[in-house]
């Protein structure tokens, strides 16, 4: 329906009818009529705002102007919409401009930050591994201030050799050593043949596959995780040692970085993490032990017991010394607080680099690894070779003891894994492997009922049974490192991929 204004003869915008004269105005003519004549336009009767009745419409379309009905008119109207619509977007194109300027002023400043933060974080870096080498060079002057008629030590570089001598295994420490055995022993006896209840069994543990993989701790430039090792009272803290000479302390459960320790100058092969205290220990082929605080972050201590590359590290029950074996053919017993080399022998009759070492669990006998395939068992006391164990035809790359103390696992670069009875001394099993199949790490589990293997793969044996009961080859690299979780509620790895993998349920 269209209305018109009785008065302007246009569409209302607010139309309302008067009963008078039953017309319809536009409210806002009609009550200034009404105001001015009181009356009703249309037939001169007396008319009142209240008498007013509006009138509810759709909203009214106002017709175009009659100056818009010409073309030169819709011509002009559309040029003025094209003009403010061009005015817009240059305003608005001039906007973009002045915002892009501004983000890319932020992203400078941002970038320049990054540098600084960079430049800083690298300074900080030198600075910890100067104070970390000062630290233990300060510290292991000190024995070498000994009695004249001792021979004092060439420096603070003088041979450990020296400080072993005036050292020794005193009285003292052979007696610790044997109290720990005993301790450990009773225990042992205690817990019998029982095996924990909360261990995994072996039909859980067929099902473990791969949950967790973290490619990122260690350098990419020079790719390659060589050592494993997990915190004996809290398996969620993972220790690794890469081919980048760093030392990487990681938390299995926030699956975040705790501390990288960098000082060694050559590529770290052996990583142990000590089970009370927060410390760890690291071995490399530039001949140096060293002792990292993992709070702190620096390196406490470091062990300078051998002339060649370290092959091996084993802590000693009571967490008080370390073994370590080394490519100059000796291996050494030193006490981790003070840096001292207690004592030093080599087997000079094989005349043969050391390859690896593991102490026994009871601390008083200890394996090493030749790399002329021989195993030799050492008296820790009397640092005497008592047994040896010929068989394998390669370099021995790992040796592992169980946990109840009767079994020790060998591998070698010859494909093959052998178990030996260190009651009867003699080989009872020989697992042989695929051709070719690379041996890099053995370990027990901490009940002694699971054996792992890694190298080409990753295997775990049943022990007694010696039956395989998993296999994984999720590395695309060599397996360098393997550990179990605390009663083998998972498994980990470590590999040259540069990836640190977690397998569980």
């Amino acid at each position: 329906m269209s209305l018109f204004c009785a008065i302007s003869n246009e569409a209302p915008e607010h139309p309302c009818v008067s009963p008078v004269s039953n017309q319809v105005f536009e409210r806002r003519l009609i009550e200034k009529y009404i105001a001015e004549n009181g009356t009703d336009p249309m037939n001169g009767q007396p008319l009142s705002e209240e008498q007013l009745v509006d009138i509810k419409v759709s909203h009214p379309i106002r017709p175009k102007a009659p100056s818009a009905t010409s073309i030169p008119a819709i011509l002009k109207s559309l040029q003025d919409e094209w003009d403010a619509v061009m005015l817009h977007s240059f305003t608005l194109r001039q906007q973009l401009q002045t915002t892009r300027q501004e983000l890319s002023h932020a992203l400078y400043q941002h970038d320049a930050a990054c540098r600084v933060i960079a430049r800083l974080t690298k300074e900080v870096t030198a600075a910890r591994e100067a104070l970390a080498t000062l630290k233990p060079q300060a510290g292991l002057v000190a024995p070498q201030a000994v009695p004249a008629s001792q021979p004092a030590a060439a420096g603070a570089g003088g041979e450990p050799m020296e400080i072993s001598e005036q050292v020794g295994m005193t009285p003292e420490i052979i007696q610790k050593l044997q109290d720990k055995a005993t301790i450990l022993t009773t225990e042992r006896k205690k817990r019998g043949k029982t095996v924990p209840e909360e261990l995994v069994r072996a039909e859980d543990l067929s099902k473990y596959r791969q949950v967790a993989s973290h490619a990122g701790l260690h350098s990419a430039s020079v790719p390659g995780i060589l050592a494993l090792d997990l915190c004996p009272s809290d398996t969620n803290k993972v220790l690794t040692g890469g081919a980048d000479k760093s030392v990487v302390v990681f938390d299995k459960n926030e699956e975040q970085i705790v501390a990288t320790l960098k000082g060694h100058t050559k590529k770290v092969t052996s990583v142990i993490y000590h089970p009370s205290q927060s410390v760890v220990f690291s071995a490399s082929p530039d001949t140096t032990i060293r002792v990292w605080s993992v709070t702190g972050g620096n390196c406490v201590q470091v062990v300078r017991a051998h002339e060649a590359g370290v092959t091996g590290l084993s802590l000693h029950a009571t967490g008080d010394y370390l073994l370590s074996s080394s490519e100059d053919q000796y291996w050494a017993f030193s006490d981790i607080q003070t840096g001292r080399v207690l004592t030093k022998v080599t087997d000079e009759s094989a005349g043969c680099a050391l390859t690896c070492a593991q102490f026994h669990p009871d601390g008083l006998i200890f394996g090493t690894g030749t790399a002329d395939s021989q195993i030799k068992i050492w008296d820790l006391k009397e640092r005497t070779n008592v047994a040896n164990f010929p068989g394998h035809s390669g370099p021995v790359t790992s040796i592992a003891f169980s946990e109840n103390g009767y079994y020790l696992a060998t591998g070698a670069q010859d494909s093959s894994l052998k178990l030996w009875d260190l009651r009867k001394l003699k080989n009872f099993k020989t697992i042989t492997l695929d051709n070719n199949y690379e041996v890099k790490s053995l370990v027990f589990d901490q009940s002694g009922t699971y054996l792992a293997v890694g190298g080409s793969d990753i295997r775990v044996y049943i022990c007694k049974q010696w039956s395989e009961v998993l296999n994984f080859t999720d590395h695309s690299g060599l397996v360098t490192g393997v550990a179990f979780g605390e009663n083998a509620q998972f498994l980990s790895s470590a590999g040259m991929d540069r990836s640190l993998k977690f397998y569980s349920l």
